[in-house]
């Protein structure tokens, strides 16, 4: 039963996968090239950033026009976060097209993908060494996860409608596809689902019930002025902030749920006598340690992002008073107290479900 469940899932996220390739959101009119030549005659350097244009020589690599060699400028802003300056050797990601029969092409950035699949293989390899067919089952769900927040959640969140009921929806669906793919339609699978959702049901109700009284617009998010003016005003940019909220805290709430789940079954496994107090008071003194560090985890998590930004206060010697009333702060300091909220609610949570699942009458560890 276990393998055919397997195997249904494993096709199911192939068909999204191959549904994403066949939409064209791996390649469209995409192809690589390789910079033959670089004529920087034409670029003006001002102290760190540069402006001007790059003229640069481009052999393509791929595609029907392979081999074809193209002149093409590549335009300077002065804007470091977004500009590319590229160098003799850099292989680049670029389009091309034509016009009035000339063909024509665009650097879009340097290509990065060959060492993203070179960490990523690093990181498969030691996922199947170390968890052998649960990392496989892992690598599954998360390949799975990629596959349905890119085809369903990014699109539903696109049409701006009922955006905090679909994301609260998709991560029930998210949390259990990975849950019983990596633990099985077993006591710890289910356990870990339901206490899974009790941090998820809470984390959404204090998101909506108390994210309006600090009375943060949204837009304080990457790219959501663009977003915004993309869409048509049609988005509403603070129900994704709130939906960002929730997806935050949900993966260190199934991290929490999975802990507490194994380690109740580990108990009950190695000492079946064990009574549902003991269990509860064993995974309680758990709990404390798992929830005292996956605290500051989540605050190690959100403030990595903002390293830049603390340097800039600490320059400007801006007081503490200040900082925590920023629009930008206070959206952060919002995610990580809601987020630890609901971690705090996982653990006893768990903890009680767990004792109940694994004091009835069965086997007290199940494969």
């Amino acid at each position: 039963m276990k393998k055919i469940v397997i195997i249904l899932i494993t096709i199911f996220l192939a068909l999204l996968v191959c549904h994403a390739e066949l939409k064209g959101h791996i390649f469209n009119k995409e192809v690589i090239g390789k910079v033959l030549s670089v004529d920087n005659e034409n670029t003006i350097v001002q102290g760190i950033s540069k402006i001007g244009s790059q003229r640069i020589e481009v052999k393509i690599l791929t595609g029907e026009q392979k081999g074809k060699v193209l002149e093409i400028n590549n335009l300077l802003s002065g804007s470091m976060e977004y500009d590319e300056f590229y160098e003799t050797g850099d292989k680049v990601l670029m389009t091309i097209f034509e016009d009035d029969g000339k063909l024509v092409g665009k650097v879009l950035s340097l290509l990065r993908l060959d060492k993203i699949i070179i960490l990523g293989f690093i990181f498969i390899s030691l996922l199947l060494v170390y968890a052998r067919s649960i990392g496989l089952k892992s690598l599954l769900s998360f390949i799975g996860s990629v596959a349905i927040i890119w085809n369903f959640l990014i699109p539903a969140l696109k049409n701006g409608e009922n955006v905090f009921l679909i994301t609260v929806a998709t991560l029930i669906f998210l949390s259990g596809l990975i849950i019983f793919l990596v633990a099985g339609f077993t006591k710890k699978g289910f356990t870990a689902f339901l206490g899974t959702m009790s941090g998820l049901f809470v984390t959404a109700l204090l998101t909506f019930l108390f994210g309006g009284t600090f009375k943060i617009d949204g837009m304080n998010q990457p790219f959501a002025q663009s977003v915004l003016f993309a869409s048509s005003m049609r988005i509403n940019i603070l129900d994704i902030f709130y939906s960002a909220i929730v997806i935050g805290a949900s993966g260190a709430a199934m991290d929490i749920a999975m802990d507490m789940s194994a380690t109740i079954e580990e108990l009950k496994y190695h000492n079946p006598t064990l009574t549902r107090r003991q269990l509860i008071k064993s995974g309680f003194n758990v709990g404390r340690s798992v929830i005292g560090t996956m605290t500051t985890t989540l605050l190690l998590a959100y403030s990595g992002g903002f390293l830049t930004l603390m340097i800039l206060f600490l320059e400007r010697d801006t007081t503490l008073l200040q900082i925590l009333n920023m629009k930008i702060v206070t959206s952060e300091i919002i995610k990580i107290i809601i987020g630890s909220i609901g971690l705090t609610v996982v653990a006893p949570m768990t903890t009680y479900i767990g004792s109940y699942i694994y004091s009835l009458n069965c086997s007290p560890k199940e494969k």
